[in-house]
């Protein structure tokens, strides 16, 4: 009988832990316990171009006990490293690799070649920009924030437009019956000089920058089928307005993200002109139009690739000199004129649809002329390891995106609160992110509980039925039943407090703070309730933000998962000796942030806290003392009640060295 072990998060059988620079000096060890030594220990390599076997010499030896381990240097230049080990034993082959989850950590012996562990190797050039990873976004879509009248324009709206007459309607699409293609865009008028009146609201809420969907020219309401990349949607108020925004945000201390969607314009735009409102000649007009090379015609005009086969949506071709000059490299090109114009970074729509080298290039001219604006990408999976069209991206090689829209945030955190994940698969799950991720990206991620594209987190949160399971008109009317929207709000307070103290930046989805419900697209897009928000939950959110926004420790401090039950998520965030995990002077502190998900059985939390052994301990969101703690010698002892969490802050700590 044979046993193998290896755990990638212990630094006994990997060191270091996790993602590591071009060049790393990396020990890796496999543990064999068997009655009779092995006849050879080996560990397989594989760059994804190159494979190795490596001999593993013995170093240690106690009773049936064997510790077998290799040093070598990871690949000099980005990438990644896959590894598993092989064992003869006996005159049979055994194989030591991931477990089929994928999530690293403890593996599985195997009868045949496993799942390999992941190692992924990155420039250390790559710096993320120290304001993002310490700031909190805010997602506005225009149309739906707030509609202000400007003292400049008189509200533009595309031809064929309808304008609700009450801001309390709800959105839907106007489909042909035969084709169900959108013919009419429903709109309700909210615009950037609302955005300039809110600003204070945002200040008040604690935000440091706002993304903004597409804002501009396009004739459809959310903008993704950009019209001209140069001017500011007039329905918006035009340039003049955002630029007086870009001022008005700036004075307030908040930067602007503005979403790039440059793997597709629209069919009805300057460039492709398919209906012929814009002056010019575009590429379906002509095969002389200064554009026709940026697209791929099968027949002209008729027949040409578009964003999944979406026809008002031509896909471009993102390598074409023209284009990328357009885009990136002109005097003025796109890019360059929205930074120069205030902007402090951009959201890579469908980044997994945009070649490596386009993203390589667009980083060289942003950090050119903002080596602080940022550059974030959408991915919807865990994008270390992304394979689009066939290829192995490579995101965080150091050259490429700042961050990533953290959608495995959400799905974990949802699947924690509705049960359908244990904790220790839920820590494993976050544990696989911080382990494939570089430090300077795992801390930058864009940590979501809503977006644009997906149902609203309260909604999902309060258990509404399926989607699936209502017609159209069910779910633009549905809103929860009392008892699940209060159901919902607890868990979705939870949510929050862990979105908000977790490592990486927060994203509010406007209204998200304010208890706004709604399915999919387009029911997530409402209009903010102005005069109608929930006003407890907001002064929730505002509470936690203000925290994070005070504490070093919540932005840039370690952070450690805390095993505290099944029905505990339970983590610290630290700084000691004056210094976060970048290196860089902070105010040292203490946090532990505990949550129960069970919504009728009290958790008992047993923590041992004498490794970071503060002297005193507060439940920072316990203001009247009513929960009864005990914090003695070290040990932290109470019970969380259902569906309650605590953030416990410590006072006068420091580290036993």
């Amino acid at each position: 009988m044979i046993l193998l072990s290896h755990n990638s998060h212990d630094s006994l059988f990997r060191a270091p832990f996790g993602a590591v620079p071009c060049g790393t000096k990396l020990t890796l060890r496999l543990e064999v316990t068997s009655q009779n030594p092995p006849e050879a220990v080996s560990i397989n390599l594989w760059t994804g171009c190159r494979e190795e076997n490596v001999s593993l010499v013995l170093e240690e030896e106690s009773g049936n006990k064997r510790l077998y381990g290799a040093e070598f240097s990871a690949p000099k230049s980005p990438g990644h490293l896959w590894y598993y080990f092989y064992v003869r034993h006996e005159g049979k082959a055994f194989y030591f690799g991931n477990n089929r989850k994928g999530t690293g950590g403890q593996g599985e012996m195997t009868w045949d070649i496993p799942s390999r562990y992941q190692i992924t190797v990155y420039s250390e050039k790559g710096k993320t920009p120290s304001w993002f990873k310490e700031t909190v976004v805010y997602q506005i879509f225009v149309d739906r924030f707030y509609c202000r009248p400007d003292e400049d324009k008189t509200l533009s709206l595309p031809p064929q437009s309808l304008l609700h007459a009450s801001w309390d309607n709800f959105p839907f699409y106007i489909r042909d019956p035969q084709t169900h293609k959108v013919v009419s865009w429903d709109f309700f008028g909210g615009n950037l000089a609302g955005v300039i009146e809110k600003l204070s609201y945002l200040d008040e809420l604690g935000v440091g920058c706002i993304y903004f969907n597409p804002i501009f020219h396009s004739h459809s309401n959310h903008k993704y089928d950009t019209g001209d990349y140069k001017n500011i949607d007039p329905g918006f108020g035009g340039n003049i307005v955002f630029a007086r925004l870009c001022q008005e945000a700036k004075s307030r201390g908040m930067n602007i993200i503005l979403d790039g969607v440059f793997s597709h314009t629209g069919s009805d735009s300057i460039y492709f002109n398919k209906r012929g409102n814009f002056p010019g000649i575009g590429a379906y007009q002509s095969k002389e139009s200064p554009y026709y090379p940026w697209f791929r015609f099968y027949e002209h005009p008729e027949k040409y690739e578009s964003w999944w086969d979406v026809e008002s949506l031509p896909n471009v071709n993102e390598l074409e000199p023209s284009y990328q000059d357009y885009i990136l490299f002109d005097e003025d090109s796109v890019v360059k004129h929205w930074m120069k114009a205030g902007i402090k970074g951009w959201r890579l729509d469908v980044a997994d649809e945009l070649p490596d080298e386009f993203i390589q290039n667009l980083r060289t001219v942003v950090k050119a002329i903002d080596p602080d604006g940022v550059i974030i990408g959408e991915v919807w999976e865990d994008a270390s390891h992304k394979i689009s069209y066939g290829v192995m991206r490579r995101y965080f090689a150091g050259d490429e995106l700042d961050s990533v829209t953290n959608y495995p945030f959400r799905e974990n955190l949802i699947d924690f609160f509705l049960h359908k994940r244990s904790t220790k698969e839920t820590y494993a799950r976050f544990m696989s992110l911080y382990e494939n991720y570089p430090r300077e990206n795992f801390y930058a991620l864009l940590n979501m509980a809503g977006s644009h594209d997906v149902p609203r987190i309260l909604t999902v949160l309060g258990e509404a039925p399926p989607e699936e399971s209502l017609t159209n008109w069910e779910r633009a009317n549905y809103r929860l039943p009392e008892e699940n929207r209060m159901l919902g709000l607890k868990r979705l307070k939870l949510f929050s407090l862990l979105q908000i103290t977790f490592p990486g930046v927060p994203l509010i989805y406007y209204g998200d703070e304010v208890g706004m419900e709604g399915y999919g697209d387009p029911y997530n897009r409402g209009t903010f309730p102005w005069g109608k928000e929930d006003q407890a939950l907001l002064a929730w959110y505002r509470k936690l933000i203000n925290l994070r926004n005070q504490h070093d420790s919540l932005k840039t401090g370690e952070w450690h998962l805390i095993p505290a039950g099944e029905d505990v998520f339970c983590y610290v965030r630290r700084i000691s000796g004056g210094r976060d995990i970048f290196g860089a002077p902070k105010q040292d502190g203490f946090f532990l942030i505990a949550v129960n998900r069970n919504e009728n059985i009290p958790q008992k939390l047993e923590i041992d806290l004498r490794l970071w052994s503060p002297l005193t301990i507060v439940n920072l969101l316990d203001e009247d003392n009513r929960r009864n703690y005990q914090y003695r010698d070290g040990f932290l002892s109470m019970d969380v009640p259902p569906l309650e969490g605590v953030l416990f802050m410590g006072k006068n700590g420091g580290v036993h060295e």
